[in-house]
């Protein structure tokens, strides 16, 4: 049943070829409530859209966006493209319009797929290169500025080297650079996902993560395409209301998530039950009954998930340490990743037996890393070589010299350390590094951890201004309302009494940190951060300014 499947060449052509002819009968892709198209009837469909897109004058070369919600016809419309000399431009739901403009003009797109809730964005706006609109939910041309030829579907081969994606990443930098990935970038890391966990194509993905994401799109679409799985998705967005009924329906065995999902999860069915009162918050800091704890809530945690699942993978940002801890305990079948857009996305993975308390696992089989210029701790940038690599950035020849170099390693911008097993660790962004007066590096995510471990907070932020570090912190109000009434009376009573837990709470937070990493001043945020498509938040726009 378990074997490892091998496109050659090692296009998406092949493997979609390949999954069509091997498992014609098995489903494919189906809405959770609607029935699943199978894998000849996907068949169909991509030759169908695939005529349509060059009856319009489209040629090999061209490139079409793609700015929808997951759904099946996104899968159709993906491989209409790509398996027929298209490019691929994936643009990411929540993408304003400006930066979706952005896209369409720096991409040179000929057309682009869009779903009905997304097109009141671009709705009466023209485009340069563009001549074909088309509504992802039914196919239905909306828009065209040329005439439809009766033309046959050409028989085009594609290769490894041709470019089958240009992806344009939000990102945490505020610049966004279209990543250009050929058919064997992409193609190698679906191959290789294989020797992280095999699937077969019996197995089960319930998705919900955003198809636009080279995480969710290349492991948990093209992988299980590859394989004959089957692949459910939401109709609406993945809120308990929605979720809760598909797992109960589904069953998955396959799940990819951020660790936002996970950690919310957490902190309301398991650690808020035991932070309301003096005696469950000694019983769950002692350890014996901490584990017995957490293998309990980890049973009904699986039950809630169907009761199949297999594999859930954790990627996109830094899962919370207690977060980790729980699943590590409850013995779900947690997994972690790391790569980047670029890298297609798989650098390193572990599978539910590998996993290691805040490590991202070993590198992908046919893929090098290497840490440049450790420090004395080991920590130095993460440089990966490897097929998955993308060629460089579209029309942006300098920035792809600064991030590879002349003999092929791509320099990732993360810091990490790998240890004598060659486990790799992150320990953040190069950019985001704070350089003290001292002359001693800070990790702010090292930071962020700590104050994230504490209960009453949500999420935080770590920067520096005037020399002096700062932690922007979400306070978790529902917490805080149930169990805390004392600090509950300290914000609604006034400033001074706010400012005494203030102050008395960045003390006990500097007790858990070293010297050079202490908070000199917290802010209270009155929302939530600003995110990426991956959950990470969107740290250059709460940085002011840096010291000198």
């Amino acid at each position: 049943m378990y074997h490892k499947i091998i496109p050659s060449p090692l296009t998406l052509q092949s493997l979609i070829k390949y999954s069509v002819k091997n498992f014609a009968s098995q489903p494919a892709v189906s809405f959770v409530d609607g029935k699943p198209i199978l894998y000849n009837e996907l068949d169909k469909e991509i030759k169908r859209i695939a005529l349509l897109l060059y009856s319009y004058g489209l040629t090999p070369g061209d490139k079409v966006a793609l700015f929808s919600q997951n759904m099946p016809n996104w899968v159709v419309a993906y491989f209409a493209v790509v398996s027929n000399g298209l490019i691929i431009v994936p643009i990411l739901p929540d993408f304003t319009a400006e930066e979706t403009e952005n896209v369409l003009i720096h991409s040179e797109a000929k057309a682009i797929f869009i779903s009905e809730k997304l097109y009141p964005k671009l709705a009466g706006k023209t485009f340069p290169d563009l001549i074909l609109t088309i509504i992802t939910d039914n196919f239905n041309v909306i828009n065209t500025s040329v005439k439809q030829l009766d033309v046959k579907l050409p028989n085009i081969k594609v290769k490894e080297s041709d470019i089958a994606a240009i992806i344009y990443t939000s990102g945490t930098t505020g610049r966004s650079k279209g990543v250009v990935l050929t058919h064997a970038n992409i193609t190698f890391v679906a191959m290789q996902s294989y020797a992280v966990f095999p699937i077969h194509q019996h197995d089960v993905f319930l998705s919900f993560l955003p198809l636009s994401h080279t995480y969710e799109n290349s492991i948990g679409m093209l992988y299980p395409i590859m394989y004959g799985a089957s692949i459910y998705y939401l109709e609406k967005a993945p809120t308990s209301a929605t979720l809760l009924p598909a797992l109960a329906k589904i069953k998955p065995t396959m799940m990819l998530s951020v660790p936002l999902i996970m950690e919310k999860l957490y902190k309301n069915q398991v650690l808020n039950k035991f932070s309301k009162n003096k005696f469950s918050r000694i019983i769950y800091k002692t350890p014996i009954l901490r584990i017995l704890i957490h293998n309990i809530a980890g049973k009904k945690l699986f039950k809630t998930f169907g009761g199949r699942l297999k594999f859930f993978g954790i990627g996109g940002a830094k899962l919370d340490a207690r977060v980790e801890r729980f699943l590590k305990e409850a013995k779900f079948p947690y997994a972690i990743g790391y790569g980047l857009t670029e890298t297609a996305p798989l650098l390193a993975g572990a599978s539910p037996n590998q996993t290691k308390l805040h490590s991202t696992g070993f590198a992908m089989e046919g893929v090098q890393l290497k840490i440049n210029d450790p420090d004395k701790k080991g920590i130095g940038e993460i440089w990966a070589k490897g097929p998955n690599v993308m060629t460089g950035y579209y029309k942006n020849p300098e920035a792809t010299t600064e991030v590879i170099s002349e003999d092929g390693w791509f320099k990732t911008g993360d810091l990490g350390k790998l240890d004598k097993q060659n486990r790799l660790f992150i320990k953040g962004r190069m950019k985001n590094t704070i350089l003290r007066a001292s002359g001693e590096n800070v990790y702010p995510e090292d930071i962020e951890s700590v104050i994230n471990n504490t209960q009453i907070v949500t999420e935080s932020l770590v920067i520096e201004e005037e020399g002096f570090l700062v932690a922007k912190i979400l306070l978790d109000i529902e917490t805080i309302e149930k169990n805390y009434e004392h600090l509950k009376q300290a914000i609604e009573e006034g400033k001074e009494k706010y400012n005494e837990w203030r102050a008395n709470f960045t003390k006990e937070l500097n007790s858990k940190l070293n010297r050079a990493s202490q908070i000199n001043r917290i802010d209270i945020m009155d929302k939530p951060f600003e995110k990426t498509a991956s959950q990470k938040i969107k740290r250059f726009l709460y940085i002011r300014n840096k010291s000198k």
